[in-house]
């Protein structure tokens, strides 16, 4: 047959209109099977099969469609329908059919198109996003609680360190237990797509890890497995999950990151455990337990001189233990430092270490250049680290007055640890600080929310309500401190509320207490500034303040320029020399 003759009767025979016809429904089915399917969770091999179907049944049809055609008797062979019908037409019928089914399948995929979730996110929530809840504790002793949280932990470390995925950060999966009921709720909660929970078995030098990827919306498991190791395989357990994990959630890693998550920290299994004795008792946040993850960090370092994290366990607890009335100020902000210098002297890529050296330059050395780049330095070795968007927003870039950037990276930091209730208040406290008073105090009620008998949103909400006008509903807020925690500093607030009230005799026996609570306990130069301030003593007010920034307290005097509570000093010629010095450009 020549090939002319071929091609007219492949014509002849309707093959042409069975390809193209075939074709266009096929891609109908496609579109159905691609748009259709996932709005009623049918799995994703349903649509592969679909499509391989449709593939492998082309050539199918086409043989069809040569050898047999449709009469008005029924299906007959070609040879058999030229005999009976000659010169037969099935008409423009097929025409119509081609066009209906080609308009239905463009309206699928531009209804897809434009209405079906974006690849990368579900919903508001990115798809490469995880919170990895609390692992049960199976072990038959009560006290290995602490391993099963640090396995968590440092899974969660690892994945936190990849750029391309959300973690959510530790304060805030710890409300939940593993094995929720609700998961969709949970995963609302945190803002997140997928979940992972497991258990965590202790016996002597073996260790059991199970663990389960959840996607948080259909339920579906993504992946499980079981690991039986020995406890000096622990690390290599903990990479092989978040590596996992990262694969499955399709997260990119550059080389970097892929070094990061298997790093191993420590080879000796004792140093091991007490650094996570030390992060569970740092985790509590209080001045006792501080206290002991200090010890437990020291006593990590003695087993291994060289484990980077337990040096910046170390300085971590001691940047924090002012804030909780522990110590002084100028006693510990140089211990912070000088831990976060030997843990970036071991391996210069830990952001933990970057982002407490950070904190330090700012509020120690009130070198707020050098703490800006510490900063952008560890959130670029681990942009899921929300401590770092967190002091970062609320220490430097506060401190010089860059208050959209600073509200910026609280937000980020909340984003990352959505429960947390000093986060969710300090960036109340952006807000308060940029004279946004209203946004201030919603931010605020959002903390107390969170935890109603947390005192320092709520003296953080009186400062709002004041600045803004309302000194009565401030001093309720304040009392409402007061009777929360012995803080001597929201004694001074309340203090100085009385004194802008005409409650001159309430502030002054206030005034008197300070000196005897000093005696036992740090109490802020600051505080007396506040109230010598609000008595209008504006002279000894700043008296204090110079006090203040001799004794090393930074965490008061970084925010001289900007803090509105300090708005009445600062046409005092004093002051201003004071903030100066506090400026001045360091070396």
């Amino acid at each position: 047959m020549k090939l002319g003759s071929f091609f007219a009767e492949l014509k002849r025979r309707n093959v042409y209109k069975v390809a193209v016809g075939y074709a266009v429904v096929g891609w109908l089915s496609i579109q159905v099977a691609t748009q259709v399917f996932p709005f009623f969770e049918i799995p994703n091999w349903a649509v592969r099969l679909v499509v391989l179907l449709i593939i492998v049944g082309f050539p199918i049809a086409l043989v069809i469609a040569w050898a047999f055609e449709l009469t008005p008797e029924g299906i007959k062979r070609t040879e058999e329908a030229d005999l009976v019908y000659p010169g037969r037409s099935l008409g423009r019928a097929w025409i119509y059919v081609v066009i209906s089914a080609g308009l239905l399948s463009a309206g699928l995929f531009f209804l897809g198109r434009y209405t079906a979730p974006n690849e990368n996110k579900i919903g508001n929530v990115p798809a490469k996003s995880i919170a990895v809840l609390p692992f049960e504790n199976l072990s038959h002793d009560p006290d290995n609680a602490y391993f099963a949280e640090g396995i968590q932990d440092e899974i969660l470390t690892r994945l936190a360190k990849v750029a391309d995925l959300k973690v959510i950060s530790h304060t805030s999966t710890q409300r939940y237990k593993s094995s929720p009921d609700n998961l969709p709720q949970i995963a609302k909660e945190l803002g997140v797509a997928n979940i992972l929970e497991g258990s965590v078995q202790k016996s002597q030098d073996q260790v059991r890890v199970n663990v389960q990827l959840i996607n948080a919306a259909t339920d579906a498991h993504l992946w499980a497995d079981s690991f039986d190791r020995k406890l000096i395989d622990i690390f290599a357990v903990e990479s092989e999950i978040a590596a996992k994990v990262a694969d499955i959630l399709k997260a990119k890693l550059t080389g970097a990151e892929q070094h990061a998550i298997s790093m191993q920290p420590t080879r000796n299994t004792e140093a091991y455990q007490l650094y996570l004795k030390g992060r569970y008792f740092w985790n509590k946040r209080t001045g006792p337990d501080l206290q002991k993850a200090i010890d437990y960090f020291k006593q990590a370092i003695e087993k291994d001189p060289g484990y980077a994290l337990a040096y910046v366990g170390l300085g971590d607890s001691y940047i924090l233990l002012s804030g909780f009335g522990a110590a002084r100020p100028q006693d510990s902000f140089p211990l912070a430092e000088a831990a976060a210098k030997k843990a970036l002297e071991i391996d210069d890529n830990v952001a933990e270490a970057h982002t407490t050296l950070g904190f330090s330059l700012c509020v120690h050395h009130l070198d707020f250049a050098g703490s800006i780049r510490e900063f952008e330095r560890a959130i670029a070795l681990n942009p899921n680290y929300a401590t770092a968007h967190h002091w970062f927003g609320d220490g430097p870039l506060l401190a010089v007055g860059q208050f959209d950037r600073a509200i910026a990276e609280g937000k980020r930091a909340l984003e990352l640890d959505p429960l947390s209730v000093i986060i969710t208040a300090d960036l109340g406290a952006d807000f308060l600080v940029a004279r946004r008073y209203d946004e201030a105090i919603e931010q605020f009620h959002k903390a107390i929310d969170l935890d109603p008998r947390f005192y320092y949103a709520h003296w953080n909400l009186a400062q709002a309500l004041e600045m803004k006008g309302d000194l009565r509903a401030a001093l309720t807020e304040y009392k409402k401190a007061v009777e929360l925690d012995d803080d001597p500093f929201v004694l001074a607030l309340l203090g100085q509320a009385y004194a802008k009230l005409g409650q001159r005799d309430e502030a002054l026996k206030i005034l008197a207490q300070l000196p005897q609570i000093a005696a036992h306990r740090y109490v802020p130069s600051y505080s007396y500034a506040l109230l010598h301030m609000a008595l209008g003593e504006k002279g000894k007010a700043v008296e204090w303040l110079e006090r203040s920034y001799q004794e090393g307290a930074g965490l008061d005097v970084i925010f001289l320029k900007v803090d509105p509570m300090l708005d009445p000093l600062q046409k005092e010629p004093r002051f201003q020399a004071l903030v100066a010095k506090v400026f001045a450009e360091k070396q």
